[in-house]
């Protein structure tokens, strides 16, 4: 079983944050910089909420707001669910699929360590899928030897 430590392990585990003060435009333009489509609201170290690409396309730009005056902490997600670097990826899956989320922030004693999405997870598992595969494969072509 793979857990989220092992996924982090292969993605990385870097954190994009902006602090609840600042604006949808900058959440924005971070996650079009950095190619990533949810960002964590954090003040100092401590995780307020969670933004994605959907929070800012239907709480702010689907009712005519600025996304240049709108603070993040007026639209963010707050409390997000979070995992730990423990957790199982298929644990990690039910998540999101309950919940209908697609990021679930990595936290180690009350730190943000990272964060992984959906497709993270989708890999993950593809991975071990293939893993356990190859293991079969070669346990049936060794066996096949000895008849």
């Amino acid at each position: 079983m793979s857990s989220v430590r092992d996924c982090l392990s292969r993605k990385g585990a870097k954190v994009f944050s902006l602090p609840s003060s600042a604006t949808v435009f900058e959440a924005l333009a971070l996650m079009r910089e950095t190619k990533i489509r949810s960002v964590l609201v954090m003040d100092g170290e401590r995780l307020e909420g969670i933004l994605s690409q959907g929070d800012c396309a239907m709480k702010v730009l689907f009712l005519g707001l600025d996304p240049k005056t709108v603070k993040l902490s007026s639209v963010m997600t707050r409390e997000p669910i979070t995992v730990t670097p423990s957790d199982l990826t298929d644990h990690c899956m039910k998540i999101m699929a309950e919940r209908r989320i697609r990021h679930l922030p990595v936290v180690n004693q009350d730190k943000v360590i990272g964060m992984v999405s959906v497709g993270d997870i989708v890999k993950e598992l593809l991975l071990q899928q293939e893993q356990h595969i190859k293991y079969l494969e070669t346990y049936i072509k060794g066996h096949a030897l000895e008849y």
